[in-house]
């Protein structure tokens, strides 16, 4: 059978799409992404171009891969905007309209989200049915025992709270979210579970539900195991593969070796070769290059073990976060380590599950090396004594991570290997067989790590202001009474220095002296004094006192001789680390803290804490207004959640379609004198740039009449803020677009210009004031100086701040403007306010407004974000001169 199957040549990338093969040739551009490729080459629309940065889930996919040795299936969600689609060979991609559509039979995950009112705008829908789908197969493909009563599945309530826990949504609120998902949990008591169309309070039951059966989600094509069983002959055969288009090529090399030999050649250099294997960095930094070469490090296989030895754990740089947790896991309960189990519950905290899907361990410490990233993982590895091996020209290096971080910022041609765990446990504590101290007793010793971070949201795509881990060995002094600190590891991290870093001037000061109170708090004042984050860092104060508040946190039980969690705490479903992140949460009291048992407690009871807080949704429906306040299924939710709504970027861009992106000012105050595409970019294909200079004969730089008066489309002829546009690049393609929009070259002059007015006290100072509308100022209600005067409590001065809002729409402001017939426009909108759209179009263009149809299908969140500042009419104007345009922002 599989003898008879056609083999692709070596030069292409094999994938399915929900069962569907697809197979890229040269010419393909290796820099693209999943989500381009979904949503350009095939006719699937669900995943969404949201964020951009795999922080918000709505472009979540399932990616499927197969074990032809164990003939075995493993599944994963993934943000299909982070991963390049060259790097899927062998691979299956299902989307949400590969679980079922209206016109074949919904999924019961999509009428499950329908019946429960999880959505409401639906743009963000797709995305949570993956994420929620790819837990489900998960969980199939990890189960063990008997099979789980009928219409559920093995995964536990939090296990399906937790499912989600990436996704963003905007309006619907999670709880609806959440009850959909844990709809389908083992342990779910159907009566917690909110308004839902499913059934009447008190009338609960599963078979009133959508029916579930194991095995619906993620069936690899049989067609693919073919190809995966007859390539391996192949691929044994084989040296590095390349993937060649006419411009760019994707190499895949098997060993090390093929790799320096890779980059050795003609064909490679450092300026025009990116080196990948999940790619995730490409989130964190929005790069604005091109490159010729990609080399993909995941066919490596020294870079995907994992072995360990009576030291610990060496893990291949090339392993997914999400593995390395498991791997931890696993590892600490089989020897009852101290470490490991606290090192993976801290991982879970760092990104979204589908980011750490494909991110890797060796990504994440090579970022936190040569770019600066505030990684959380590097600064729990430094505090446990971790180590790396590299390859350079000359060899292998074994390095401390600290060493490592203070190298020179890695290029391609340092590779990182593997990092080295090592285990804490009782029999290798260094003191263990006792201690002694200065009276000639012998002390007992014990082990105690902890990790921190504090960060806007605890879960999910945040950086933290500052993560830090410690690690201490402490003996017990009987004949004094006191602890003291043998061994002592502090890191911190996202601190405002350029990495991770060990406090040695605090573990200097500690070592060696019993801990008391008036010890601690000289650590605290050593520790501001040694660690000062750099010249420009936000909130510095804050992460200062936020390092001596963990840090108190920590060495404050020892002062009590209370110095040993009896287990770790979990809060929200995740290792709270004692403050999962609060540095106001005090030192708990009534934890038993015995030296003598340190080691004997796994870290948590991963699947049975819950991410939301227990509560109950009680709503009294009068019946004198029926069927009013009975709940009812939303119009279009299944369309939604199966991908079949359409949005304006969901509409198929004609044949010739051309993108525009915005060229925004970096400059608060400045004349413009000209935007410039940067030279080195000609492989863009970018066809032009439009300014002011560019709006018809007729027209007006007209773009938004707010309630403070009308406001120009681009900055012209000064620029009155940073992030004002100033022109559009139109290219061949968004990426394209995106690229030249931000390497455009804009060439500013402020002479005879003011200094610009950037804060309320300078525009005070100065008289810069809006002048504000009538109908927004404020009424007099009574006599406010006689109510002052008889007031029991006065308040003589106060001062308010409020910092600027950013406003985040799942779906990005875009339209598609489309030339017709007697000189009109036909322009599909995401504007909440059409008619506005059309207002300002024709008076832009200088058409009159019945030349002018604006259509808005739907929209993907607005808020009031989408009405009055539209983006119609600078697509239309280039249209007016050339072409199609679509705008992407």
């Amino acid at each position: 059978m599989a003898s008879s199957t056609p083999q692709p040549p070596p030069s292409a990338a094999v994938f399915a799409v929900n069962g569907r093969r697809f197979e890229l040739r040269g010419g393909d551009d290796p820099g693209a992404t999943l989500l381009d490729f979904i949503r350009t080459r095939t006719r699937f629309t669900g995943p969404k171009l949201g964020c951009g940065e795999g922080g918000c889930g709505a472009c979540v996919v399932l990616l499927s891969t197969y074990d032809a040795a164990a003939d075995q299936v493993s599944h994963a969600a993934v943000s299909s905007c982070l991963t390049l689609v060259h790097g899927l060979h062998h691979c299956a991609v299902t989307t949400t309209e590969g679980l079922g559509n209206s016109r074949d039979g919904l999924h019961a995950v999509h009428a499950r989200f329908a019946g429960f009112h999880a959505s409401q705008c639906g743009f963000c829908t797709p995305g949570m049915c993956m994420s929620l789908a790819a837990a489900l197969a998960g969980a199939e493909g990890k189960g063990s025992g008997p099979p789980p009563r009928e219409g559920f599945s093995r995964l536990t309530s939090a296990d399906a709270e937790r499912a989600v826990v990436g996704n963003l949504c905007r309006c619907t609120g999670y709880r609806p979210i959440a009850d959909a998902c844990k709809s389908f949990a083992a342990d779910v008591d159907l009566e917690d579970l909110g308004l839902n169309s499913f059934w009447k309070k008190g009338d609960a039951h599963v078979d009133k539900l959508p029916p579930y059966k194991e095995g619906s989600i993620g069936a690899f094509p049989e067609f693919l195991k073919a190809e995966i069983r007859a390539s391996l002959r192949i691929d044994k055969c084989m040296s590095a593969t390349v993937m060649a288009g006419s411009e760019s090529s994707w190499h895949r090399p098997r060993s090390v070796e093929e790799y320096y030999r890779l980059i050795a050649s003609d064909s490679v250099d450092g300026s025009g070769t990116k080196v990948v294997a999940g790619n995730t960095s490409s989130g964190v930094y929005r790069e604005a290059e091109v490159y010729d070469r990609y080399i993909d490090l995941r066919d490596i296989p020294e870079l995907n073990s994992v072995s360990k030895d009576s030291e610990g754990v060496q893990i291949g740089a090339a392993t997914s976060i999400s593995r390395v947790i498991e791997i931890l896991r696993r590892e600490g309960d089989d020897c009852k380590d101290v470490i490991f189990g606290k090192i993976a519950d801290h991982m879970e905290k760092v990104s979204s599950h589908y980011v750490r899907n494909t991110a890797t361990l060796g990504g994440n410490l090579v970022m936190a090396q040569r770019d600066e990233f505030p990684s959380d993982i590097a600064t729990i590895l430094l505090a446990a004594g971790s180590s790396v091996c590299i390859q350079v020209s000359s060899g292998k290096l074994n390095v401390t991570l600290d060493e490592f971080l203070e190298m020179p910022p890695c290029d391609y041609k340092t590779l990182l290997l593997s990092i080295s765990v090592p285990h804490c446990t009782p029999d290798n504590v260094s003191s263990s067989a006792g201690a002694v101290n200065m009276t000639g007793d012998k002390t007992e010793s014990s082990l105690l790590f902890e990790t921190y971070r504090a960060a806007l949201r605890p879960l999910g795509n945040a950086v933290a202001y500052l993560n830090c881990a410690f690690f201490a060995q402490i003996s017990s002094d009987e004949s004094s009474g006191s602890l003291i600190l043998e061994k002592l590891n502090l890191a911190f991290g996202a601190f405002g220095t350029r990495h991770a870093i060990r406090g040695r001037d605090v573990e200097k000061y500690l070592v060696g002296k019993p801990i008391s109170a008036s010890v601690l708090l000289e650590a605290c004042t050593v520790l501001k004094k040694s660690i000062v984050p750099k010249e420009g860092t936000t909130h510095s104060a804050y992460r200062s006192s936020l390092a001596v508040a963990f840090l108190f946190t920590f060495l404050y039980p020892m002062t009590k001789r209370n110095v040993k969690p009896a287990r770790s705490a979990r809060l929200n479903g995740h290792a709270a680390s004692d403050t999962n992140g609060n540095p106001n949460c005090p030192p708990s009291a009534d934890i038993d803290l015995s030296l003598k048992e340190t080691n004997s407690v796994k870290s948590g009871l991963h699947n049975n804490d819950h991410i939301l807080e227990s509560c109950k949704q009680i709503v009294e429906i009068s019946k004198d207004y029926l069927p009013v306040g009975i709940p009812a299924k939303k119009v279009g939710a299944e369309l939604q959640a199966s991908g079949e709504a359409v949005y304006v970027d969901d509409i198929p861009s004609p044949e010739g379609c051309l993108y525009g992106a915005f060229v925004y000012s970096t400059k608060p105050l400045a004349h413009v004198n000209s935007i410039e595409l940067d030279p080195s970019l000609e492989q863009l294909k970018t066809v032009a740039v439009i300014t002011v200079k560019d709006i018809p004969k007729g027209g007006g730089n007209f773009g938004a009449n707010t309630i403070f008066g009308p406001e120009p489309l681009f900055g012209d002829p000064l620029t009155q803020c940073a992030g004002e546009p100033l022109g559009i690049v139109v290219a061949e393609t968004r990426n394209f677009a995106n690229i030249a929009a931000k390497r455009a070259v804009v060439n500013y002059s402020t002479e005879t210009l003011d200094s610009p007015v950037l804060s309320i006290e300078e525009a005070v100072r100065r008289c810069s004031y809006f002048e504000t509308p009538p109908f927004l100022l404020p009424q007099n209600v009574g006599d406010f100086s006689k109510g002052m005067e008889e007031a029991d409590q006065k308040i003589y001065s106060a001062e308010v701040k409020l910092n600027s809002q950013y406003y985040f729409y799942m779906e990005t402001q875009t339209a598609l403007a489309i030339p017709d017939e007697d000189n009109c426009m036909v322009v599909y909108s995401s504007s909440q306010c059409p008619e506005a759209a059309q207002n300002n179009i024709a008076t832009c263009l200088g058409l009159p407004c019945h030349n002018v149809r604006v259509i808005t299908r739907r929209v993907g969140g607005g808020f009031g974000g989408k009405a009055v500042r539209s983006l119609p009419f600078s697509s239309a104007t280039y249209r007016r001169r050339q072409g199609w345009l679509q705008s992407c922002c």
